[in-house]
């Protein structure tokens, strides 16, 4: 993937946010994500939908879920992008509060993880 698309996909706050909570986690699925972002279940599949298209994340299905995570083949200069990202995205309040709910959200579900 060229640069300027990928940046081109990260110029979005929520995607931006999404790719933050991917980072910190192996796998979560839409559920998790409109919980922690309190986003409707819409908005979040279709950033999840970009950044699939821009081979930015990867998905798989478990039954009735669908769960994303990082694309296992990102350039190393995309992962230190991601990682850059990341650690900048950690000291602000609303990472903060996003990793807050998606682990309170872990907790009160951690056998079913979607309701």
């Amino acid at each position: 993937m060229s640069a300027d698309k990928f940046f081109k996909c990260l110029a979005d706050e929520t995607r931006l946010r999404c790719l933050a909570l991917l980072y910190s986690r192996d796998a979560l699925c839409v559920c998790d994500l409109t919980e922690a972002l309190e986003t409707s279940q819409p908005k979040i599949s279709r950033h999840l939908a970009q950044l699939r298209a821009c081979d930015l994340v990867s998905d798989h299905r478990e039954g009735q879920w669908v769960f994303y995570r990082l694309h296992p083949d990102l350039a190393p200069w995309q992962l230190n992008v991601l990682n850059s990202t990341h650690a900048a995205l950690a000291s602000k309040l609303t990472f903060r509060e996003d990793l807050r709910r998606l682990e309170a959200a872990e907790y009160r579900k951690p056998a079913t993880r979607c309701p």
